[in-house]
């Protein structure tokens, strides 16, 4: 029996990279996967893949900042497909990093935080109150954790505490009405850094500045204890897991796979 058989399963941010793997990997084990976000083409350029595996997989263009947006698509979600069993949050938050805090103009440093607080209570929310009503679900978003000792990041690693925290209440109320509320927490993934020159620009004095991809890549490796860095199919299985009754028993917690970047 597939992992998420007879499921139906949200995808905030589903045709970025990360989103598009936990799309993938949720229709693979059995989901009905209806992907949310801002750019229709790369939705359904996802879409198309899952569909042409032989899953099914529908779209919307959702702004998970759109509080109103949201609550319609999940409403619509839950009439459609009778219920919302899991809900996956990958958004990116418009995060600002290559420059010194004390450079650094309050708006950058603030922007990733106030993106993130916003689009994961409203979507966390939205789909929510479907779970309470149904007495079961589980909401499940994703973080690079809180303690890396990176400089020039910007407000990247307060918004990934935050997002933390937030889970952790999330969990906290939910738990008792049969909702978990669980996290990846993982470091680079390779197939995820951009491979462009004014996308690599963009990291200015930070780690990564003058360093091409390859470097990058092995400098982060580097840092962990098995000498290599998570994939996008692995963070799309153990997802998948998370979200599966074989991990019932989790809430408020993560699953790190950092490949020993981080200790928890």
């Amino acid at each position: 029996m597939m992992l998420l058989e007879n499921k139906n399963a949200v995808v905030y941010g589903g045709g970025g990279s990360v989103g598009g793997a936990v799309a993938r990997a949720f229709a693979r084990e059995g989901a009905r996967v209806f992907l949310a976000g801002r750019t229709r083409a790369t939705l359904d350029k996802v879409a198309d893949e899952i569909t042409a595996a032989g899953a099914v997989a529908e779209t919307a263009r959702v702004d998970a900042l759109d509080e109103a947006a949201v609550e319609e698509h999940a409403a619509a979600v839950a009439d459609r497909a009778g219920s919302i069993d899991v809900s996956f949050n990958a958004i990116f938050n418009g995060d600002v990093q290559g420059t010194p805090l004390a450079d650094l103009p309050f708006d950058d440093f603030d922007r990733p935080i106030a993106n993130a607080m916003r689009n994961q209570f409203l979507t966390a929310r939205a789909v929510a109150r479907h779970m309470v009503e149904q007495g079961s679900g589980v909401i499940l978003t994703i973080t690079g954790g809180d303690r890396a000792a990176v400089p020039t990041l910007g407000g990247t690693l307060v918004a990934w505490a935050a997002i933390e925290a937030q889970c952790r209440q999330w969990a906290c109320e939910l738990g008792p009405q049969g909702v978990r509320v669980v996290w990846l927490r993982t470091a680079g993934i390779p197939e995820a850094i951009p491979d462009t020159g004014d996308a690599l620009a963009d990291l200015g004095t930070g780690f990564g500045a003058g360093m091409t991809r390859d470097e990058i890549i092995a400098g982060m490796r580097d840092a962990t204890m098995l000498d290599r860095l998570p994939t996008l199919a692995e963070v799309g299985d153990v997802a998948a897991f998370l979200a599966s009754d074989r991990a019932s028993a989790m809430t408020a917690t993560l699953a790190n796979i950092t490949c020993g970047s981080f200790l928890d």
